[in-house]
């Protein structure tokens, strides 16, 4: 384990930290998307807004011909500055992104816009700081799988979780075209892991957890052993059964 990283920032399950076995599953299932969405970044000045940990603005860095890593949080700033020197680094808030009007290429927003109250608003600044042609990515949890059966998330830290059609709309609303929408699910390695432990290796960890008191939880070393194994790769990202995905991929343009 890389223990700089894990100690560098609190722990609190919203902010996704590599190097850590018991959240690989959380972090793997996060970089999959990076890594998809890699391409649009080729060549380009790009604005990730709501950089966490640091470690998505890093890999886009090498793609990209600039990075600007943006939170609102001054440990993650002051973090990703130390750790990722290849990455510029500004406190802001997403609400008024501290740019100038079409300055960017590509705007990326991953595992953010559900924590977001005014998702409208900060969709309104997205499509001012990017030039015409350039694109938004956008990952985010589908609600039709991550609070099946409610409107209300029972994440406490998310304000509204987006089913597929919802976040369309949202984006349709914002000005922007809808390039591509779809959906993560789990890879034959993670299906193989969810039959193991009776359907679902997101209750198991779960269980773990919330079984727990905080910071005190006991996983079982076949099933941590399990967690740490997964890779970027065990994820599958494409068009079909959108409904049934565990996170929504979007790629939208600003005409």
């Amino acid at each position: 384990m890389d223990t700089t990283r894990a100690e560098a920032l609190h722990l609190t399950g919203e902010r996704t930290v590599p190097g850590v076995p018991e959240e690989n599953y959380w972090y793997r299932r996060h970089e999959a998307a990076y890594h998809a969405l890699l391409p649009y970044c080729s060549g380009a000045t790009v604005l990730e807004a709501g950089c966490g940990e640091g470690y998505g603005a890093a890999l886009i860095a090498g793609h990209a011909d600039a990075v600007v890593a943006l939170d609102y949080d001054e440990p993650s700033t002051r973090h990703v500055a130390r750790r990722y020197p290849g990455v510029g680094v500004v406190r802001g808030n997403l609400a008024h992104l501290p740019l100038a009007a079409a300055s960017i290429d590509v705007v990326a927003n991953f595992q953010v816009i559900e924590h977001l109250w005014d998702q409208a608003g900060f969709l309104a600044e997205c499509h001012r700081v990017l030039r015409p042609g350039g694109r938004l990515l956008v990952t985010t949890p589908n609600r039709l799988t991550f609070t099946p059966g409610s409107d209300t998330p029972l994440n406490p830290y998310h304000t509204r979780e987006l089913a597929p059609y919802e976040l369309d709309e949202l984006l349709r609303e914002a000005g922007f075209a809808v390039e591509i929408l779809h959906g993560l699910h789990h890879g034959a390695g993670v299906r193989a892991l969810d039959d193991r432990y009776g359907g679902s290796i997101i209750d198991a960890q779960l269980e773990v957890v919330m079984g727990s008191l905080p910071g005190q939880a006991s996983w079982p070393a076949g099933l941590l052993a399990d967690i740490a194994a997964i890779t970027a790769d065990d994820f599958d990202i494409h068009g079909a059964d959108l409904d049934a995905s565990l996170d929504l991929v979007a790629v939208a343009v600003r005409p």
